[in-house]
C-alpha cells in the first residue's frame, strides 16, 4: 500500500472548495434589473489556464454577445481589486471570450470574479469567483494532477452514477494545477441516450444534438466542448483549478493526421483539411490556452512555474509524418524538425530543478498511431525519440520526467539504457494515467528500443473485457508533489475513488544519473 501525505494546509483554497461546490455566484446587478432574461449570463462554468511567470488566461462563455469583465484580487472578499480587464464574447467565437492577466504577484492565491455586460443594452449579468494559485516563490511547494480521456466510447455523464467523479475527486487534491493530456473531448463518437452494461444494468447518458452526431461541423466540435460543461463536478474543478492542455488525436478524429484526415468538405487554401482547421478552431475557442507568438494555433509551449518547476507541452498530432507509423523507407517524424528543435533548446536552458515533458502519447507502449513499433533499434519516428534523449544526456541536462494519458489505463515506465537497444541517454521515468471518464483499457506491450520497464500497471482485465464503463471504479489520475525544501518529487498513481494505487520518490540529480529513495506499492 503506498504511502499516504497529507496535503499542505491551503485554507483560502480549501474554504473555497467547500463553499463553491456549487459555484458561488455574486449579484451584481443593476439597480432596478429583475428579470433574469434581461441579463447576459455564463453559459457553462468558467476556467483559468497557463499559469506562467506572473500571468494566467481566464476564459469563459456567454449566451449572447456580451463584454465578459473580470476582476481580481489576493482576498477573496474582493476588498481590494488588483486589477480589471474586459474582453468581448461575439457570435465569431461562439461568445467565449479569454484574456491574460499580467502583473500578478508570485505564490500567491488569486480570487478572480467573471461577469458579462450585454453589449447591446449594457446591462450587467451574473457573477461567478474562480481561483488559482500563481507560480511559487523559491521553498514554495508543487502540487499538480494530471490525465486525459473525457466522455470516451460513449460514456457520457450519467447523473445518476454520479457524472465526472473524477474531477470530484482530483478537487479534493487541491492541486496548483492541472496537466489534460489531450482527449477532451471524442468528436468521432456520438452519446447515446443508453448504454448496456456487462452486469446487465444500464448507462444512461444526459444527451445533447451536438452529441448525437460523430462531429463534422464547427458546430458540432463546439458542442462536443459545451456538453463536459454540463457536469457540476468539471464546472466546479475548473472554477478552482487551472488547466494546462493540450490535445490528442480524438479532439479532431482517431487517429487523425495533418495530412491523413479530411471529410467531404475538403482543403482549407492553405492545405489543410477542413475537419482539421474546425476542430482546431472550436479547441482554441473553449481552452485557456494562451497564444504563443506569432503562429496562432500552437499547442506546444513552455509553462514555467517557478523555480523547482518547467512545463514542455508538446505536440504529437499536428506535424506527424502521417496516420500509420509504417513505411518502407525507414523515415518517420511525429513531433517535426521544428518543435524537435524548440524543445531541445528549451530543454538545455531550463534552470529549473524539474522539467516535466507533457506528452499527448507514451513513448515506448507498441502502437502504430504513435512511436513504439516492437523491440530492435531505432525505426521510423524512434529516431525523433532517440535525438531528444541522446541531446538531453550530452548537454547535461537532468531531472526529465515524461507524462502522459491515452492508453485508458495506468501505469509507471522506467527507462533504462542497459536494457535498450538504443543506449545512448541517462535512465528516465515516463508515468500514464487515465482514463478521466471513459473506456478503461488492459495494459499494452512495451517495446525494448529505449528499454522500458513497467513498475506499476493498472487497467481491466481480461475477464472484464475492454471499453469497461467508469462505473467499474477503473478511472485514474496522477499527482505530482515537489517538496519545497528538499526538491524531491513524489509521483503518486490514483483512482476515482482517490486510492493511492503506486507511488515513487525521486530525487533531484546534479549529476548524470537520477536516483530513486523509495518506493510504494
Amino acid at each position: 500500500m503506498a504511502t499516504h501525505r497529507a496535503s499542505r494546509a491551503w485554507t483560502r483554497r480549501q474554504f473555497l472548495v467547500r463553499s463553491t461546490s456549487s459555484l458561488a455566484i455574486a449579484a451584481l446587478a443593476k439597480p432596478g434589473i429583475s428579470r433574469a432574461a434581461d441579463r447576459p449570463q455564463i453559459a457553462g462554468g468558467i476556467q483559468s489556464g497557463d499559469v506562467s511567470d506572473g500571468s494566467a488566461v481566464i476564459w469563459a462563455r456567454a449566451d449572447r454577445p456580451a463584454r465578459m469583465r473580470v476582476e481580481y484580487s489576493t482576498v477573496e472578499s474582493f476588498k481590494t481589486i488588483i486589477a480589471s480587464a474586459s474582453h468581448d464574447a461575439l457570435p465569431d467565437a461562439d461568445f467565449t471570450a479569454k484574456l491574460q492577466l499580467d502583473a500578478l504577484p508570485p505564490g500567491q492565491d488569486i480570487f478572480y470574479r467573471v461577469r458579462f455586460d450585454d453589449i447591446a443594452t449594457s446591462i450587467a449579468g451574473e457573477s461567478r469567483i474562480g481561483h488559482f494559485r500563481t507560480t511559487p516563490v523559491a521553498g514554495q511547494s508543487v502540487s499538480f494532477v494530471w490525465s486525459g480521456d473525457v466522455a470516451g466510447q460513449g460514456w457520457g455523464i450519467d447523473l445518476s452514477r454520479g457524472g465526472y467523479r473524477s474531477y470530484r475527486t482530483m478537487l479534493a487534491n487541491c492541486p496548483d494545477f492541472f496537466i489534460h493530456s489531450g482527449d477532451h473531448i471524442y468528436a468521432d463518437c456520438t452519446i447515446p441516450s443508453e448504454q448496456k452494461l456487462p452486469n446487465g444494468e444500464v448507462w444512461c447518458n444526459v444527451v445533447t444534438e451536438e452529441k448525437s452526431e460523430v462531429a463534422h461541423t464547427l458546430a458540432q466540435f463546439r458542442g462536443n466542448y459545451k456538453y463536459n460543461h454540463l457536469d457540476a463536478h468539471f464546472r466546479a474543478f475548473h472554477a478552482q483549478v487551472p488547466m494546462f492542455a493540450q490535445w490528442d488525436d480524438h479532439e479532431v478524429t482517431n487517429d487523425w493526421s495533418p495530412t491523413g484526415s479530411y471529410d467531404a468538405a475538403g482543403y482549407e487554401d492553405d492545405g489543410t483539411p477542413r475537419l482539421v482547421a474546425r476542430a482546431s478552431r472550436a479547441f482554441f475557442d473553449f481552452m485557456p490556452i494562451r497564444d504563443v507568438g506569432a503562429r496562432h494555433g500552437r499547442v506546444y509551449r513552455k509553462i514555467a512555474y517557478g523555480p523547482l518547476l518547467d512545463v514542455f507541452m508538446i505536440d504529437m498530432r499536428s506535424y506527424r509524418d502521417g496516420t500509420w507509423n509504417t513505411g518502407d523507407d525507414h523515415r518517420g517524424w511525429i513531433l517535426g524538425a521544428e518543435q524537435l528543435g524548440w524543445l531541445k533548446r528549451e530543454l538545455a536552458a531550463s534552470r529549473a530543478t524539474w522539467k516535466v515533458i507533457a506528452a499527448d502519447l507514451p513513448i515506448g507502449l507498441i502502437s502504430l498511431d504513435a512511436v513504439a513499433l516492437g523491440d530492435g533499434p531505432p525505426d521510423r519516428r524512434e529516431h525523433e525519440i532517440a535525438d531528444i534523449l541522446s541531446a538531453i544526456k550530452h548537454a547535461g541536462v537532468r531531472n526529465i520526467v515524461w507524462l502522459t494519458a491515452d492508453m485508458h489505463y495506468t501505469a509507471a515506465h522506467y527507462y533504462d539504457p542497459n536494457e535498450a537497444q538504443f543506449q545512448d541517454f541517462e535512465p528516465f521515468w515516463e508515468f500514464v494515467s487515465g482514463p478521466l471518464h471513459a473506456g478503461t483499457w488492459g495494459p499494452g506491450e512495451l517495446d525494448n528500443t529505449f528499454g522500458p520497464v513497467a513498475m506499476y500497471r493498472n487497467g481491466c482485465s481480461e475477464a472484464q473485457g475492454e471499453n469497461l464503463a467508469p462505473c467499474f471504479g477503473l478511472q485514474f489520475f496522477g499527482r505530482v508533489d515537489i517538496d519545497g525544501a528538499s526538491g524531491v518529487m513524489t509521483v503518486t498513481l490514483k483512482d476515482v475513488d482517490n486510492r493511492d494505487l503506486w507511488s515513487v520518490d525521486l530525487a533531484p540529480q546534479p549529476q548524470a544519473r537520477p536516483a530513486v529513495v523509495a518506493q510504494h506499492s
